[in-house]
């Protein structure tokens, strides 16, 4: 699941295009960026992912203009926006 500003789980809809998140990864600093994209149809069991090369579920562009690919336990809520998702 996702993590909010208090690494507590975020459920539900919490998660979705529009919102602005931290990317974490296991090396760096965090990024921020805005996910762009679910994939949460190709990453379930069946969904045209391969073992070697496991589809990510979020796609998140960078403020630095990157794009990335995520799974929910790398993002974070980012604590410091106010934006509200788009619906």
């Amino acid at each position: 699941m996702a993590r909010n500003s208090g690494s507590r789980p975020v459920g539900g809809p919490g998660l979705t295009v529009g919102v602005r998140v931290l990317v974490r990864r296991s090396v760096g600093v965090d990024l921020t960026g805005e996910v762009v994209e679910d994939y949460a149809a190709v990453t379930d069991p069946g969904g045209g992912g391969h073992e070697w090369a496991p589809v990510h579920r979020w796609a998140v562009a960078l403020d630095d203009g990157r794009l990335v690919f995520a799974d929910t336990e790398d993002l974070t809520i980012d604590p410091g926006s106010t934006a509200r998702p788009r619906t």
